[in-house]
C-alpha cells in the first residue's frame, strides 16, 4: 500500500489504474514492446509487467511472440 498525507492507493488500485493507460497506450498507439508500452505509459516496468497480466487475464491482449521478442496489442 502508498501512502501520502491525503491519499491511501492500494496496490491492486494502482495496478488496475496502470492497466487503464497502458489499455488507452495499446489503443491510441497499436501494438507495442514492453520498453515501448513503459516509456509511453511513464510508471515502472513492474507496474506495466502487472498491468499486462491483468489485462491478459481480462482477454483484453494479444501477446505477439516473434525472434526480435514480443509485442502487446488489443483484443
Amino acid at each position: 500500500m502508498i501512502t501520502d498525507e491525503s491519499i491511501t492507493v492500494t496496490a491492486v488500485e494502482q495496478i488496475g489504474r496502470v492497466a487503464g493507460l497502458v489499455w488507452h497506450a495499446l489503443h491510441d498507439g497499436g501494438p507495442q514492446s514492453l520498453t515501448k508500452l513503459v516509456k509511453t505509459v511513464g510508471a515502472h516496468r513492474d507496474l506495466v509487467l502487472q498491468a499486462l497480466g491483468w489485462l491478459a487475464r481480462e482477454d483484453k491482449l494479444v501477446i505477439d511472440e516473434s525472434k526480435r521478442g514480443r509485442t502487446f496489442r488489443l483484443r
